[in-house]
């Protein structure tokens, strides 16, 4: 007769039915994720204080510049567009990969500091060095934010880090760098009026070689996360799981941190930190995909590019002829889902 206590359950977070969604109905929602992908690009090419027809946007995609609509079309709604493709793929797919490695159905990537880090090596580039051009903000919000993953990784356990412990280590350095940047841009005026611009979180007035500067980036995390959906799906069935499966529990989790790291600090150096799109769509597709990361990972990188692109084109069209920051829609829509979380009767169990 054996003693101790019984194994913790497996991993299920919150709107995850027992019952699993077959393949044949997953694959169908891959393709209208890859359809609605089509509609959002559209819609983010066609809309916005200048409506263009579809026929000549495909005309300026197609054929030679002779037009004003054609000029809006390719020098100012493209790289628009790509760009909230990337920097929308890599939040979703970061948002997927943190909550199946803290087993933390409301983790967000910026749990790990990246946003923090990001920011904190910005506000010190123009107020200490003075730089002021977006491209000399790119590099300083790439080595800031792997900083503060890597400060965290160290903090939580290092390689023997636990989920709790790198939530823990999350919260204090996030705490810690966001009241430097705070305290710095009180104190330098200046600072707070070019800071401005960076952090609230735009696709708008980005340059197309800002994502082509950090697009190596993007990609490595982006193959290296899909590379970890097996190994991170017997992680979230708990530790001994997945040392029973034969999965090598400290190299997947610092492997992880490494991609979300590239993927983070990638998306925020170019667009600033946008919040949410990492926590909405991992619950918005695990209804329909099951929380296997296998299955949710490619969910997350194909969805959340919609997300980004309509939330961008909302904030086109709500106050025109102003626009709304596409960071302030996303804010708004994640503070509505989190209203939604709290009113429902199952808590999450975290």
């Amino acid at each position: 007769m054996t003693t101790g206590t019984a194994p913790a359950p497996p991993y299920q977070p919150e709107g995850a039915s027992e019952r699993r969604p077959r393949s044949s109905v997953r694959a169908v929602g891959l393709l209208l994720g890859l359809v609605l992908l089509i509609a959002a690009i559209s819609l983010s090419l066609a809309v916005g204080t200048k409506q263009i027809p579809l026929d000549q946007v495909w005309s300026a995609l197609s054929g030679p510049s002779g037009t004003e609509n054609h000029a809006i079309v390719r020098d100012l709604r493209l790289p628009r567009t790509l760009i909230g493709i990337a920097v929308g793929t890599a939040l979703g797919l970061a948002g997927g990969v943190m909550q199946t490695l803290t087993r933390n159905p409301l983790a967000d990537p910026g749990l790990l500091g990246v946003n923090a880090g990001a920011s904190a090596a910005v506000v010190t580039a123009i107020s200490v060095l003075g730089v002021t051009s977006f491209s000399g903000y790119l590099w300083f919000a790439l080595v800031g934010a792997a900083l503060a993953a890597t400060i965290v990784q160290a903090l939580g356990g290092g390689r023997r880090a636990t989920p709790v412990r790198l939530a823990l280590a999350g919260t204090a350095i996030n705490a810690a760098l966001f009241g430097y940047v705070n305290g710095l841009q009180l104190w330098d005026l200046s600072t707070l009026d070019a800071m401005r611009y960076w952090s609230v979180g735009t696709l708008a007035g980005r340059d197309l070689s800002l994502l082509l500067a950090v697009l190596p980036l993007l990609t490595a995390g982006l193959l290296l996360a899909l590379a970890l959906a097996r190994p991170l799906g017997a992680v979230a069935l708990g530790e001994d799981h997945a040392r029973a499966l034969g999965t090598k529990v400290r190299r997947t989790r610092v492997l992880s941190v490494v991609a979300l790291t590239l993927l983070c600090g990638g998306a925020t150096a170019v667009c600033g930190p946008i919040g949410f799109i990492g926590l909405m769509i991992p619950h918005a597709v695990r209804t329909f995909c099951g929380p296997d990361p296998r299955w949710l990972l490619p969910y997350c990188a194909l969805y959340a590019p919609v997300l980004m692109l309509v939330s961008d084109v909302i904030g086109r069209i709500v106050v025109p002829p102003s626009e709304i920051e596409v960071g302030t829609v996303t804010a708004f829509l994640g503070g509505l889902l989190f209203i939604h979380l709290v009113r429902r009767r199952k808590v999450v169990q975290l």
